[in-house]
């Protein structure tokens, strides 16, 4: 018997007033008890009299405590408002599903008779009434959210199962994941997407998974190679940089690729296996591609080698190669040269994972013209940081994808697909100030 899964609060049509109903019910509560107790001795020594009580409430002394209760009322809603905040988010949720479900018209109704004051007499007016509500429901744990909606196969089927888009600008979340349960569709959605923004010095990688948000990683012995989009000023180069500090933290070997000479170049001053010069380059790809040929075939020769285990099982460290500028070094080349880097890298694309061979694939637009023959498909991390176009997050994500994409003028955010085909929004780990790049990996190398 499979255990019971909480599944949170169900969503009713009287959740449609939710937020006032949560404040009115609070804030009432906190302002009677102040004010009953400035009064406890009157009520308890005067006789039950309503002129009494009347002349007693509106004196001075009734209305100064009168207002003395308003005030603690409005110190304790704004520290619950500072300290609670996300409780009245939840509120604020529960009340957007409700209405979205009503002023949509995804329920059914029926009408009934209206009773009079004597209810043996009809009065002859009908009323509608809700006779059907879907079952939905939602909760926020560890910030996710999970909202399940029951499938019935009626006829508001399809709207209930395509509610990405709504719920993510309602809510402003962006969809983790779409799971298919028995009878109920769930939607997790990451909350406050931006606190789940991590520093560079946690960004961790083991176990082939590397951290970069909070609940989110790449897993790169599961879904290897990541391709990295974005204009000028997106932020790119830092998390390029960034990758390549957290990967010298372990054993991997890691080959540079910059043909513009420019951020990434730097790093040959610190560390060996940087090149720029198309000639280097060149050479690099076929050495990294040869040695993932030749570490498949001595996988097999090993004493403990397993069908189906990867390097990682043999003991073996991983290699990634960084290559930053794709687009513009694949314009450098003649028609030979470009054919023949192509088949390398499609090579390794397709057989890197099981050997530990990985590609980081930066370039400004991922035009087809240069990751043609279904080279694009095979990279299942992807990010496009900063401002692109529709056009070129089509082609990053691809252009049957239904999803709105916002610009933010904040340094170093976009969206990623991390291998489920579920775009969402990401931000690279944050770089302090007078953060030394160059100083930190050589100290790695060293």
């Amino acid at each position: 018997m499979k255990p019971l899964r909480r599944r949170g609060k169900r969503i009713r049509p009287s959740d449609a007033s939710l937020l006032f109903q949560f404040l009115f019910s609070r804030l009432f509560v906190v302002w009677l008890i102040p004010f009953t107790l400035f009064h406890l001795s009157f009520l308890l020594s005067t006789e039950w009299k309503l002129s009494l009580f009347q002349e007693h409430f509106i004196s001075s002394y009734g209305l100064v405590t009168f207002l003395i209760s308003i005030a603690i009322t409005g110190i304790c809603a704004y520290l619950y408002y500072r300290y609670r905040y996300d409780r009245i988010r939840q509120v604020i949720h529960r009340q957007k599903l409700a209405k979205m479900i009503l002023e949509n018209g995804w329920y059914e109704t029926k009408q009934v008779q209206s009773s009079s004051f004597f209810k043996d007499i009809p009065n002859g007016k009908a009323k509608d009434k809700i006779s059907h509500f879907p079952k939905m429901y939602y909760r926020l744990e560890e910030g996710l959210l999970h909202i399940q909606t029951e499938i019935t196969l009626g006829k508001y089927q399809e709207q209930l199962l395509n509610l990405e888009n709504k719920l993510e600008s309602g809510l402003y979340c962006e969809l983790v994941s779409k799971e298919l349960h028995d009878s109920f569709v769930e939607y997790i959605l990451l909350y406050d997407t931006i606190n789940s923004r991590i520093s560079i010095d946690e960004v961790i990688a083991q176990n082939g998974s590397l951290k970069l948000m909070d609940s989110m990683y790449w897993e790169y012995d599961k879904l290897p190679h990541m391709l990295i989009a974005g204009g000028t000023g997106g932020g790119k180069s830092y998390f390029i940089l960034t990758l390549i500090e957290a990967l010298l933290k372990t054993d991997a070997k890691l080959y540079i690729l910059d043909p513009k000479n420019a951020d990434l170049a730097d790093l040959a001053t610190v560390m060996p296996d940087v090149y720029y010069k198309k000639e280097d380059m060149i050479t690099c790809i076929d050495e990294f591609y040869e040695s993932m040929m030749a570490r498949s075939e001595e996988m097999k020769q090993m004493p403990n080698y397993k069908t189906g285990e990867n390097y990682a099982y043999l003991g073996l460290s991983p290699h990634f190669l960084v290559f930053d500028e794709y687009v513009a070094f694949m314009e450098m080349l003649a028609s030979k040269e470009n054919t023949a880097v192509l088949t390398k890298l499609k090579q390794i694309v397709m057989l890197g994972r099981q050997a530990g061979f990985f590609l980081i694939l930066a370039c400004q637009r991922p035009d087809a013209k240069y990751l043609g023959d279904g080279i694009r498909d095979q990279f299942n991390f992807r990010v496009g940081l900063g401002r692109m176009s529709e056009l070129g997050f089509g082609m990053l994500f691809g252009s049957d994808v239904q999803k709105q994409f916002f610009l933010k003028q904040i340094k170093g955010r976009g969206y990623v697909d991390k291998g489920d085909s579920v775009i969402s929004e990401f931000y690279t780990p944050l770089v302090p100030k007078g953060h030394d790049f160059l100083k930190e990996i050589g100290k790695l190398v060293s």
